[in-house]
């Protein structure tokens, strides 16, 4: 803060002439324009450190001395994206697997060993990345290094431990089908997706993970984890040499290896009559309704303005255009939102609400007409000014401590992206004009090829949806 009001010191300096007329004869100083903020870099001074090992292994540390805390992790830059698609689920079904056992100790043992130091281990995975993490007091530094090395490097993969994990994921995706969101957001992957891997949820189904044993999450597992795909990260009470150490000590021998092939990117859709799909399910009285196509890739250059866009659209709450027209004015739902799925490979464009299944159309028609509008109409200074500020606050929200911070830096270095990221993000969302919004509705939003997916007694929603498309019923 001090060198910020110094700087500011300095720019009225500049503008002073040597000289002029006294003070008493200048324009008050709340006349001028303020100048625009110079954002802080995220990290302190000296707090971020990276480097790389012989074996290609990136390494991110953010060192924090405040509280005796450390996470330490690894991120695999694969996840469900580089599965089969017959082997849907493959990925977080390994994840599961790496809890439960690894090096010398089986499930109960590692349970017990993390549980008596107060501390806590995890494995997850999404469509780009896997990874693993443990945190706890950072006196413990070595025993959290210990368990990280080996639930990467030995896990255990028992049989027996594979049949618990398939049959606990078969009975959640049977109690899944039961929330209506969940249920609608399988079937319109399934309409804008197709057979691509996208097409199917990460989770996998019940089909998919049938097949699933702690064979085939091995295999997986020796695909996909190599030292030169991957980041080992720790963020907490631990500096550079200690963290240095450990990581070489614990990694500095992992296998190099081929890096698995980029899962292929979803096909294009073949411009034509609109899909429309009718989930039956005869006794919801509530209809949901998703509309979907094609969106981004995590890496495409678009990625900001295109979010500044969506919040004008349905991403901004209850100043987006479809929050004022679908609720507010009309009085239809309770919530409507948009947004893009950002993956390796371009993730969809949602829009997503509710309502009363008799008036399943009129919110329709509400939501296709903002979509259209939003390209026809570009939205004003003002809206543009109030996205650009909500998507800075956000951000900021967002990385509150040190942990997300340095999960955010990992999502960067397993992406591809720029280091400086985050450090560079504000100003670029502060760039954003109306003229680039309203480029990036002309080029991302286009519901005349959205698929349409709407869950409901297929009885009394047809009949709604004529005109749209052809329509198909499916069941749940």
């Amino acid at each position: 803060a001090l060198g910020a009001g110094c700087q500011l010191v300095g720019r009225a300096a500049e503008r002073a002439p040597v000289y002029g007329p006294p003070f008493a004869t200048l324009p008050p100083a709340w006349d001028e324009a303020p100048p625009e903020p110079a954002d802080a870099p995220i990290t302190e001074p000296g707090a971020l450190a990276r480097f790389a090992l012989p074996n290609g292994l990136h390494a991110i540390l953010l060192s924090d001395h405040r509280l005796p805390h450390l996470v330490v992790g690894v991120a695999l830059r694969r996840g469900a994206g580089a599965e089969p698609p017959e082997l849907a689920g493959l990925a977080a079904y390994t994840a599961e697997l790496l809890e439960r056992g690894a090096g010398d100790r089986d499930a109960l043992a590692l349970a017990t060993l993390v549980d008596g130091l107060g501390a806590s281990l995890g494995a997850s995975a999404d469509w780009d990345s896997m990874t693993v993490t443990a945190s706890g007091l950072s006196s413990d530094v070595d025993t959290l290094f210990e368990v990280l090395r080996d639930v990467v490097l030995r896990p255990r993969f028992d049989a027996e431990e594979g049949r618990k994990a398939r049959a606990e994921t078969l009975a959640g995706l049977e109690q899944a089908k039961d929330d209506p969101a969940t249920l609608v957001g399988w079937h319109a992957a399934r309409a804008a997706y197709g057979d691509h891997r996208y097409g199917t949820p990460a989770e996998g189904t019940s089909e998919t993970v049938a097949r699933l044993d702690a064979a085939a999450a091995r295999r997986f597992w020796e695909r996909v984890a190599i030292a030169n795909d991957a980041v080992v990260f720790a963020a907490g009470d631990i500096d550079r040499a200690a963290f240095e150490a450990r990581v070489q000590s614990a990694f500095g021998g992992w296998r190099s290896g081929d890096v698995p092939p980029e899962a292929p990117a979803p096909p294009a859709r073949v411009p034509g009559e609109r899909k429309v799909v009718v989930v039956d399910e005869p006794d919801l009285n509530q209809a949901r309704i998703v509309l979907v196509h094609e969106g981004l890739a995590r890496a495409d250059e678009r990625r900001i303005p295109a979010a500044v866009m969506n919040d004008i659209l349905g991403g901004g709450g209850f100043s987006s255009r479809l929050m004022k027209s679908v609720r507010s004015e009309a009085g239809l739902t309770y919530g409507v939102w948009s947004g893009f799925g950002l993956r390796r490979r371009p993730g969809p464009f949602i829009v997503e609400t509710f309502t009363q299944v008799p008036r399943a159309r009129a919110a329709l028609d509400r939501v296709l007409a903002e979509l259209e509008r939003i390209a026809t109409e570009p939205p004003d200074a003002a809206e543009v000014a109030g996205a650009r500020t909500l998507r800075v606050g956000r951000f900021g929200l967002g990385l509150e401590t040190s942990s997300s911070v340095v999960e955010a830096l990992v999502d960067l270095d397993v992406h591809g992206l720029p280091e400086d990221g985050l450090d560079t993000f504000r100003g670029r969302v502060r760039r954003v004009d109306v003229e680039e919004v309203a480029r990036m509705a002309r080029e991302l939003v286009h519901p005349e090829r959205a698929a349409i997916v709407v869950l409901g007694p297929a009885s009394a929603l047809v009949p709604q949806l004529e005109g749209l498309g052809h329509v198909e019923v499916v069941a749940p």
